[in-house]
């Protein structure tokens, strides 16, 4: 008997150890925090969502795409997909290692999944039950960007990029202001490949994420490195990357049936983590009608950025622009990590709070609003922090720049919009000190991160920036905001 049980503890603690080495994967799922989404609404798959999926062809002959740009559908874990592929249909379609990478981190399942060094697991990716848009990069460019047509997604991810500005560029960021789409880019692959940020992501309206470090871990993440996930800022001086996020993920290897492999640390497949978790967020505001202006064609891509960027946990050394304090004011973000890493609770957190116009908010929300072209015209959001001594807000300005609605997409410089953030304490009297402010004469991003007072009420105020001139019609924005200490949480 007491050998029977011995045996059944070793039975036991081996097949423990077997799903702690497998278990779920990707882990970077889990650190950028879908998993734990996924555990408090396990309804938010993907379902009913299309997502577009942009994708180089591997090969060109001179100019020409030769349309192997598909992921490998024939692999076990795309069984079940819904999948849709566009391109111009003069070669047969051929498929891509890098697409079938990307699009495993995207949707799709395997409970049977196998890799060696971790045993049996189960894959699960970020949105099993959306479906994907797959598109040929150029036909992408001809069909939809060039004339100005929306391809009907609820978010578009692109893993690519150029080393500078072009047409195309600009018409990008055209389409995510004209019809309110969140369009994700990959930012580089760091000083190895260029040393400025790629377009499209270095484009004022595009999410633009980087890569952090796992040195070759598929659960540990640190800090990104210049030399690996591009830093900014721009030519122009504007702070990119937005956000940052782990790349290392376990993905299917085309040409297998079932067959997987790490990605490595390469922001191609940090984009799609974050496009996974904004689809999931997406998904949530298109299904609750007190969350839906979040997905709202009208500027929902201003919000949904907003919110991934406040809810973004800084890592070390995380600082505004340069490395002293002279231009935290002008420069929003951190050049190698942006707002910080990826965390979809907090920014599921963020967006179910839900929207709050200006006036007295919660210590915790977002708001889609309009700003006139005056000085005067300001919007106020007026809250008070808990009694604890550790609070923290964190805050995010977004608004689209205007491009003209045909080539060549050039900016409509009176209708350059250039906003600010600030925060001040509140008295008795009204205001009584200008705490923090973001003022950026280039980015259409504004960021706070300050520690706050207990017991004090603050006031958030957008307003136009005192050293531009006012563009000729209204500005539409979204704000989110957060206030982390020991209390906070639960008010």
């Amino acid at each position: 008997m007491a050998r029977r049980f011995l045996n059944l503890v070793v039975i036991l603690l081996f097949c423990t150890s077997l799903a702690m080495a497998g278990g779920v994967q990707p882990a970077a799922f889990d650190v950028a925090g879908l998993y734990k989404i996924s555990d408090i609404d396990p309804n938010l798959t993907g379902k009913g969502l299309n997502i577009g999926l942009v994708c180089r062809s591997d090969t060109y002959i001179g100019s020409e795409p030769q349309n192997d740009y598909r992921p490998d559908i024939s692999h076990k874990c795309f069984k079940g997909l819904k999948v849709s592929f566009y391109d111009d249909q003069a070669l047969a379609g051929g498929v891509s290692s890098h697409s079938t990478a990307i699009a495993s981190i995207l949707a799709g399942f395997d409970a049977n999944a196998f890799y060696k060094p971790l045993g049996d697991f189960s894959y699960k990716t970020a949105v099993p039950d959306a479906r994907l848009n797959v598109y040929e990069f150029w036909h992408f460019i001809v069909d939809y960007v060039f004339p100005g047509r929306w391809p009907q997604d609820d978010l578009i991810t692109m893993s690519l990029g150029w080393s500078s500005e072009a047409w195309w560029t600009r018409g990008i960021d055209n389409m995510a202001d004209r019809f309110g789409v969140l369009i994700v880019a990959s930012i580089g692959n760091g000083k190895a490949s260029y040393d400025l940020p790629l377009y499209p992501a270095a484009g004022t309206n595009v999410l633009a994420v980087g890569v952090v470090n796992s040195a070759d871990s598929l659960s540990e993440f640190n800090i990104p490195d210049a030399n690996h996930s591009t830093a900014g800022p721009t030519l122009d001086g504007r702070c990119k990357p937005d956000i940052v996020a782990p790349g290392n993920c376990l993905v299917a290897v085309a040409g297998t049936d079932g067959l997987y492999r790490p990605s490595g640390d390469y922001s191609s497949f940090a984009a799609p983590v974050v496009a996974g978790v904004a689809s999931v967020l997406i998904q949530k505001a298109k299904t609750d009608p007190n969350l839906q202006f979040a997905a709202s064609p009208f500027a929902g891509n201003c919000v949904m950025k907003s919110i991934l960027m406040t809810g973004a946990k800084k890592l070390v050394g995380w600082h505004k622009g340069y490395s002293t304090a002279n231009d935290d004011y002008e420069y929003p973000l951190d050049f190698r990590q942006g707002a910080g890493m990826i965390d979809g609770l907090t920014a599921y957190k963020v967006l179910t709070a839900g929207m709050q116009r200006d006036g007295d908010v919660k210590i915790i929300g977002w708001d889609l609003n309009m700003i006139d072209p005056n000085y005067i015209e300001e919007k106020v959001y007026k809250f008070q922090t808990a009694g604890d001594s550790h609070n923290q807000l964190t805050a995010t300005l977004v608004w689209n720049k205007v491009y003209e609605d045909q080539y060549p997409f050039n900016l409509q410089l009176n209708l350059w919009r250039d906003l600010q953030l600030q925060l001040w304490i509140i008295n008795e009297t009204g205001r009584s000190e200008l705490v923090d402010y973001s003022d950026s004469p280039v980015d259409n991003v504004e960021h706070l991160y300050t520690p706050l007072d207990p017991n004090t009420t603050y006031e958030l105020v957008v307003s136009h920036s005192l050293n531009s001139p006012l563009p000729d019609g209204i500005t539409a924005y979204g704000l989110s905001w957060r206030v982390s200490g020991e209390n906070s949480e639960s008010r």
